[in-house]
This record gives structure tokens, C-alpha cells and sequence, in this order.
């Protein structure tokens, strides 16, 4: 019986297991595509061209299909109406990604910014705050901004 219960834990409840690694996973896309769709609504104007290049980025990023981007982000909707800060978002993915990840993700979210031609002040500001509670330098923000922009023009 005792045999029992430590497998249970071991094989579901473990921090190793693969179950507990698919959920970090899922947090982590949640909180991903939660931060995109919030950068869309900085402007409280959530554009066609915002939307498109979030699906765009969350497929690219976690190669999603275009049923299980859709889930994503009605879930992270969701979860953003619920939210009373970025912490339970960005905590997520300090824990999940590397410096690169997180370096990348604002990348993407300057892409969001950037999808209708056109950066807004409550825009940069929103990327701006969640740059700083991933931890991400002054330096890559300001280059991740050039990189994105760059690419909007091709």
C-alpha cells in the first residue's frame, strides 16, 4: 500500500514528472499569451493586425495549431480579466524561461505593438513595465524595440 502512494506522488505529483512538466508548459504559454493580448489592449483599441500577429507568435513560438492557439487565448482572456497584475504571469515565466526566452517574449511583444504600424504610449509602457518584471535589461529592451521594428518594416 505504502508502495502504492509513493508511485501515485512520484508519478503524478512530482516536480520531475512529465504530467508536472506539461502543466508548467501550459502555465507558461498561458502567462506568454496573456502578456501578447495584454500589450494589444494597452491602447483599449485591440486591432485586427494586433490580433493576427498574436496568433502568428503564439503558433511560431509554441507550435500551436490553429484550434489550440484559439483555446489559448480565449483562456488567457480569461485568465487576464481575472488578474489584478502581471506578477502571476511574469513569476511564471521567470521560473520557465531562460534570459533568451524572456528576451525573445519581449521581442514578441513589440511585434504585437508594432502590428499596426504604429507604437502607443500605453503601448511602450505596458512593454516597458513587463520588461522590468522579467528582468530584462534596459539594453536588450531598447534592442529587442530596434530588432521589432526592423522587422515590421520587411
Amino acid at each position: 500500500m505504502l508502495h502504492a502512494v509513493k508511485k501515485f506522488f512520484d508519478d503524478y505529483l512530482s516536480a520531475d514528472s512529465e504530467s508536472a512538466r506539461q502543466d508548467k508548459d501550459h502555465a507558461a504559454r498561458l502567462a506568454s499569451a496573456a502578456l501578447l493580448i495584454e500589450v494589444s489592449r494597452a491602447d483599449d483599441r485591440i486591432k485586427e493586425e494586433e490580433l493576427n500577429a498574436i496568433v502568428r507568435a503564439l503558433q511560431a513560438r509554441f507550435g500551436l495549431t490553429p484550434d489550440e492557439t484559439v483555446a489559448l487565448m480565449e483562456l488567457a482572456d480569461k485568465k487576464i480579466n481575472q488578474a489584478i497584475s502581471y506578477y502571476e504571469f511574469t513569476s511564471m515565466i521567470n521560473r520557465e524561461f531562460s534570459y533568451g526566452q524572456r528576451v525573445h517574449l519581449v521581442e514578441l511583444l513589440w511585434s504585437i505593438a508594432m502590428a499596426d504600424q504604429e507604437i502607443e504610449t500605453y503601448e511602450e509602457h505596458t512593454i516597458r513595465k513587463i520588461s522590468e518584471l522579467l528582468y530584462v535589461s534596459h539594453t536588450d529592451f531598447i534592442a529587442t524595440k530596434h530588432r521589432a521594428l526592423e522587422s515590421s518594416r520587411r
